[in-house]
Order: structure tokens, then C-alpha cells, then sequence
């Protein structure tokens, strides 16, 4: 519905029915460029302010808090949430009333006052109480109160009746917890309002009655939550780190925070400096290991998280550690015998072969473990599985016991026939590194090519030979030689001169005397000469 107050000529278009911010996105790119564009949840009133635009926006995503300026100034209808808590140990009856002015997202910080209108309902004189109001360096402070009150800010501020005077601020904490400490030090017993807002122009805090938690308007709200509400012990088994490429990291859901009916102040590692950076929908705090007070021994990295509650007055303590694998060195190495002697990169089918996987150094602390294994034969054949979820996979692996310095090992058998038969295989193994004492890991994959031959083939590049192989050699050498040597003597008893042959020797049977006598004769001029040769 739309309700026009002042020229009755304007024009309306009705938008089609959108039900995401993208599909209204592309309908405004159709009518020409988008100069502004803003989300407001639960908007009271609107002023906008169509200025000539300096320029388009570089892309439409939105950004949480973004300080518009002069073109944008909105009222919320929902009040801003108001926390309240009691700090224990301090005597007396001082409140402090804490408003937070977080800081705009925008490139440009431009100088803002923020008025601050405090309404107390003190029938009985000036109550005993302390405003502080903390923002951003470029934030100044127009306070209009109608009682007399302790004021404790940042930057510089001035009073309504005094508009003219401007008093230099303090510098302080710009945490939550750090201005709950701020308050203790004041002597300020009870927290009666917590606020924390974006940059505005006016804040409006009421309270009913003086010893009451301030409201913001336009209603009043109960400030002080159960102290005993948060569950601690849950909050901590939240806190569980990642760690990945040298950096621990942390995140803590708010809806899961909030069910647990907690309100975190400060989230931070054992050095207070590195705190934990507030998102959309959780807080995340990371840190490399080298800083923020990360202890390293023997690849184990060491911290603690300390959480600070509105609740409660002391810190929640957690150490948390990550597993570092620098300097480490994981192998992974494929034999054709159980002794584990020599390794290999070629595997024949229907041939079992012995897997080990190692780490170095070997680090006492830490344990290897072995997740998962398979072996990827090529895009025309199925991988085959070989260790699932720790588990051999299938009668033909085999877990083995563990190598001297707890090397992980196992075994399997390759299939004999395949079609199509391959040639080459990746085997890849995904390792845990778990630390014995606390449930922590770190996974890794390591892998290796191998070549794979059929029963009696050798392998074209592998260190050595398999028995077939060397047995068909030797044999097929043998023949060769065998088959040259008579070839050699056969044309060497055929190719020798007359003289080096060897004698024929002609024996004829008596006859006559004429005939013996000429047999004898010839027998006798044939074998002078060579007498000696062939006596011989």
C-alpha cells in the first residue's frame, strides 16, 4: 500500500513479485545503473536523500553496518538489545550505563556526532551512576540528560546546556569485556545497561526509575539475564580448532551461542591481543602458529582460548592444540616381498603386492594411521578399492603389522585378467596424524605411479627384472649360441684347403697278381708323399 503526502502527480511503478534480492537486482539493472542500494530490517521511518549520485557503486553486495551518510537516515522500530549483569566483588550501590558505538564499514571515516539523549526517573536527587560511551576515533558526543551523572567517554563530547564547551575524553577499551573492567575500576558494582550499536546520529536511553536498567526506546526491557543461564561446559566443547597450511582457526556459531544462552564479551588466544573477529553469524579467531603465543614442540602446536562472559566475572579457560607437518616427510613405497627389502614401481598381474607407508622423523608423540587406499587403473577400468575407514576392503587385502619405527603396511593381490588390460595405475593412500593424548588429526594424501605389465612381459622402465622374464632370456641366449656355434663349424669344415682335409684311405680286396701287383703299385705312389701324415 502506498500513501502519497504532497505532490498527487507522481508516478508509481508496481514490482513484480521478487523473492530474492538478485531478482530485484537484475530488474533495476533493466531501468539503468544502480547508485544506492540498502537492506534496513524493521524501519520505523526513511529519509533518503537523492542527491546526484558521485558515481556507481563498483558491484551491488551489501555490506553489514555501511554507513551511508548524507544520503540515508533511518529510524529501527525494534529496540536495540540491552544486556545488564552484576560485577561481584565490588561494594556499593554505583551503576554504569555502557554504550558501544561500533564502527561503520565504509572506506571513509568521516567526523560524526552522535547525540545522546539519557532520561532517568531519580525522584529521590541525582543518582549515583556512571555513563560510558565508547566509538571510534572519529566520533564525538552530544550528551542531553536530565540528572547530573559521572561521564566517561572517548574522543571529545559537550553538554547540551554547554554546546560550546568540548571536553577531551579517555582513551578506552574497545571490547566489551575491556569496558566491563573499565566499570569495575570505577567502582561501578552493577552493569545496568550494555549496548552496543552502529554508527548513529541520535540514541535515545530511557530508564522507569533510578537503580533500573536503562531502555532504548520507545519500550523498556529487562537488562539483567539469569546468571547462571549460560551453560559453560557446552560453550567449551564448542571450541574445537582446524588446523590447515600453518594456521589454527576457530569458529563459534551465534545461533549456536545463543541457545546456549550465552553472551560472549571477548574472545580471544592466551595473548589478548589476537581476538576473535566478529562475522555476520559467528565468531572466528585464527592465528598463525607463529604468533598470538603459539607454543611448538615436536610438530605439536600449543595455545589456549579464553572466552570472557557477561555472566560471569572470571574467564572461561580452554587449551587447544594443532598438529604441524612442517618438516615432515610422509613415503609411500610398494614391494613384491613380505621382507620389505627393496622397493618397486612395477607390479605384475595376479602378483600380490606389499604396501608401507612412513614418516620422517618418527616423532613419538604422534601416531600414523591409515584412513583410506585405492588403486586408479585409468579411465577404462574401475578403481580398485583397496582400504576403507581403516578397514582392508575386499578378501584380497590384508592389514600387515607394523614396520620397526611404525611404519603402517599392508597387502593385496592385483587381479590376473583385466579388460582392457592396463598398463600404468596411481595407488593413493589418505594418512591420519593423530596426536596420542587429545583427540586430534591431520589427514594427508601421498601417492605413487606404477606400472603395471602382464605374466612373463618386462617391465619397459622398471629396476629390475621379473623371474619369467630373466628365465626366457636365459634360455633364448643359450639356443642362440648353440644354433652360431654349428653354423660356425659347419662353414669352417666346408671352406678349409685341400691340403688340410683329411686323408681318404682306399682298401681293395686280393685278386690277381697283375691286379695286386698294380693295386699295391698304385696304393704305394698314392701314400709315400703323406707316409708320415697318413701313419698320423
Amino acid at each position: 500500500m502506498v500513501i502519497f503526502q504532497g505532490h498527487p502527480g507522481i508516478n508509481t511503478t508496481q514490482l513484480p513479485p521478487f523473492t530474492t534480492r538478485n531478482q530485484l537486482l537484475d530488474w533495476a539493472e533493466t531501468k539503468g545503473p544502480t547508485a544506492s542500494i540498502a537492506e534496513l530490517t524493521d524501519p520505523q521511518s526513511i529519509l533518503l536523500r537523492l542527491d546526484q549520485a558521485p558515481g556507481a557503486p563498483s558491484s551491488c553486495s551489501l555490506e553489514l553496518l555501511m554507513d551511508m551518510g548524507h544520503t540515508l537516515e533511518w529510524r529501527p522500530l525494534t529496540r536495540a538489545p540491552v544486556r545488564g549483569c552484576r560485577l561481584e566483588g565490588v561494594p556499593g550501590h554505583k551503576e554504569a550505563h555502557i554504550l558501544r558505538v561500533l564502527p561503520h564499514v565504509g572506506t571513509e571515516a568521516r567526523p560524526r556526532t552522535v547525540t545522546v539523549k539519557v532520561e532517568l526517573s531519580c525522584a529521590s536527587g541525582d543518582p549515583d551512576a556512571i555513563l560510558i560511551l565508547q566509538g571510534p576515533p572519529y566520533v564525538s558526543w552530544l550528551i542531553d540528560s536530565n540528572h547530573n551523572m559521572q561521564i566517561w567517554t572517548t574522543g571529545e563530547y559537550s553538554i547540551k546546556i554547554f554546546p560550546e564547551k568540548n571536553i577531551h575524553g579517555f582513551v578506552l577499551p574497545d571490547t566489551p569485556q575491556g569496558l566491563l573492567g573499565e566499570a569495575r575500576r570505577l567502582n561501578a558494582s552493577v552493569v545496568a545497561s550494555f549496548v552496543e550499536l552502529p554508527v548513529a546520529n541520535v540514541v535515545s536511553l530511557q530508564a522507569h526509575s533510578c537503580g533500573g536498567g536503562l531502555q532504548t526506546s520507545p519500550a523498556p526491557v529487562q537488562t539483567t539475564p539469569p546468571k547462571e543461564s549460560c551453560n559453560q561446559e557446552l560453550l567449551l566443547s564448542l571450541i574445537q580448532p582446524k588446523c590447515s597450511e600453518g594456521i589454527m582457526t576457530l569458529v563459534l556459531k551465534k545461533d549456536l551461542i545463543s541457545t546456549l544462552q550465552c553472551t560472549i564479551t571477548s574472545l580471544t588466544f592466551w595473548d589478548p591481543s589476537c581476538q576473535a573477529e566478529d562475522r555476520d553469524d559467528q565468531f572466528v579467531l585464527r592465528s598463525p602458529y607463529s604468533s598470538c603465543g603459539m607454543k611448538v614442540k615436536e610438530n605439536v602446536v600449543n595455545n589456549e582460548v579464553i572466552i570472557n562472559l557477561l555472566s560471569s566475572s572470571s574467564p572461561q579457560r580452554k587449551k587447544v592444540h594443532c598438529i604441524s607437518t612442517e618438516g615432515l616427510h610422509f613415503q609411500l613405497g610398494l614391494f613384491l616381498s613380505p621382507h620389505f627389502l627393496q622397493a618397486s614401481s612395477t607390479i605384475e598381474l595376479g602378483q600380490q603386492g606389499f604396501v608401507q607407508v612412513s614418516m620422517s622423523p618418527s616423532i613419538p608423540e604422534l601416531m600414523l594411521q591409515l584412513d583410506s587406499c585405492n588403486l586408479d587403473l585409468g579411465p577404462d577400468a574401475d578403481t580398485v578399492e583397496l582400504i576403507q575407514s581403516q578397514a582392508p576392503k575386499g578378501s584380497c587385502v590384508s592389514l600387515l603389522s607394523p614396520g620397526p619405527g611404525g611404519d603402517v603396511r599392508f597387502s593385496f593381490l592385483l587381479r590376473g585378467y583385466m579388460v582392457p588390460t592396463p598398463t600404468t595405475g596411481t595407488l593413493s593412500c589418505t594418512i591420519a596424524l593423530r596426536q596420542k593424548t587429545w583427540s586430534l588429526e591431520v589427514h594427508r594424501t601421498i601417492s605413487m605411479r606404477l606400472n603395471i605389465v602382464s605374466p612373463g612381459l618386462p617391465a619397459p622402465t622398471d629396476k629390475g627384472l621379473v623371474l619369467p622374464a630373466v628365465l626366457g632370456i636365459t634360455f633364448g641366449a643359450f639356443l642362440i649360441g648353440a644354433l652360431l656355434t654349428a653354423a660356425l663349424w659347419y662353414i669352417y669344415s666346408h671352406t678349409r684347403p685341400p691340403g688340410k682335409r683329411e686323408p681318404v684311405v682306399a682298401v681293395a680286396a686280393p685278386a690277381s697278381s697283375e691286379s695286386s701287383s698294380t693295386n699295391h703299385s698304385i696304393g704305394s705312389t698314392q701314400s709315400t708323399p703323406c707316409s708320415t701324415s697318413s701313419m698320423a
